[in-house]
């Protein structure tokens, strides 16, 4: 199971699985992105890469969502898949490359407004990393 969703009174939430950290970084954007178009086939036209910075994991998972956010409210681009991620666990950096299109050409199910900190967590249980989410829609 690559993530799933839990109940929530007003907003989204979720857990993505990995056996390794990237796995469930991947995972979570995987469900964020079957919140904004549900089962839309998105295109690979545009390809690009990201760098993203963090104070904790808490943080670096934040701050990497909010780049789909950024990418599909600024710059017209839903992405729909992340490749080469990377995750430096000391000094909270991740590397990628994330594919895409232009989300004009796709029509947006669920609109998210922002992700959150609340009740969001990063864990290694046993051999597995699980990320819990609430994002507000």
């Amino acid at each position: 199971m690559k993530f799933k969703f839990l109940e929530h009174t007003a907003d989204v939430k979720f857990q993505a699985f990995g056996k390794t950290l990237e796995q469930s970084f991947r995972n979570s954007f995987l469900a964020m992105k079957k919140i904004i178009l549900e089962r839309t086939k998105i295109e690979g036209k545009i390809k690009k890469e990201i760098k993203i910075f963090g104070m904790d994991l808490n943080n670096l998972l934040y701050n990497f969502l909010e780049e789909f956010l950024y990418f599909l409210e600024v710059e017209d681009l839903v992405v729909s898949r992340v490749e080469k991620i990377k995750i430096d666990k000391k000094n909270f950096k991740l590397t990628a490359v994330v594919v895409g299109d232009n989300s004009s050409n796709y029509k947006i199910t669920n609109h998210i407004k922002a992700i959150t900190y609340s009740q969001m967590f990063i864990k290694k249980i046993k051999s597995n990393w699980v990320c819990q989410v609430v994002m507000d829609v």
